[in-house]
């Protein structure tokens, strides 16, 4: 291993990680590209980014002219996870998603980042599907709806803001709902995905499972 704790390989590595909100996947992500020398990028944050861009120039959230042009101008290095995490950006981020011109701008974009050396980390809804559906390794994360909404409970209460839990379960069954059936690239496993269910997972846990998968997917490519 190097001396800077990431795992030594011979080309670039690509991870694909999908899953539904509060399964986890973000942290999992951040941790993979942390241990294996990779680039991140939460392609959910793409789309909240277009969204802050508009609203800060004072733009229509219904234009999908204005929208694709936003999306292809955007900078996926000058994403503000703190940010981009507000509620009011996650509001206009769901209007500006669902434009039909939107979503394969900012795929160009996230596949871009992807090819780019030394390699990348992608989570979000699609990644293993329709944005590289080549990766090579694919991970869906997944956690009951229950469990999830307890996360994003706690996470809130600890962060010194106050929720109610009947709420957060009924917005993460309606997102689910949403990001599965929804025509265009629906949220699913891809056929080739490693399932990781961390209902039972602490975050430690979910990470050392990750990366027994990553290994034996690099030890396979260099033919040991």
């Amino acid at each position: 291993m190097p001396a800077d704790g990431t795992t030594q390989r011979e080309h670039d590595l690509l991870i694909a990680i999908d899953g539904p909100a509060a399964s986890g996947k973000g942290t999992l992500a951040r941790r993979l590209a942390a241990q294996y020398g990779l680039r991140h990028l939460d392609t959910g944050l793409t789309y909240r980014g277009v969204a802050k861009a508009l609203v800060d120039t004072g733009q229509p959230l219904d234009d999908e002219v204005i929208a694709e042009r936003a999306a292809r101008a955007l900078d996926l290095g000058a994403l503000d996870r703190t940010v981009l995490s507000e509620h009011g950006v996650g509001e206009a981020a769901s209007k500006v998603a669902v434009m039909p011109a939107v979503r394969p701008a900012l795929v160009d974009k996230q596949r871009a980042f992807a090819a780019t050396p030394p390699g990348a980390v992608l989570d979000g809804r699609d990644i293993g599907t329709v944005v590289c559906p080549h990766a090579d390794v694919k991970l869906y994360v997944i956690a009951s709806p229950e469990v999830r909404a307890t996360r994003r409970w706690r996470e809130i209460e600890a962060g010194g803001g106050s929720a109610d839990y009947a709420e957060i379960l009924a917005d993460i069954e309606r997102r689910d709902a949403r990001d599965m059936g929804r025509a265009d690239s629906p949220l699913r496993p891809a056929d080739d995905a490693h399932l990781l269910d961390t209902s039972e997972m602490d975050i430690e846990t979910a990470f050392q499972a990750a990366c027994k998968l990553v290994d034996a997917r690099m030890a396979a490519g260099n033919g040991d």
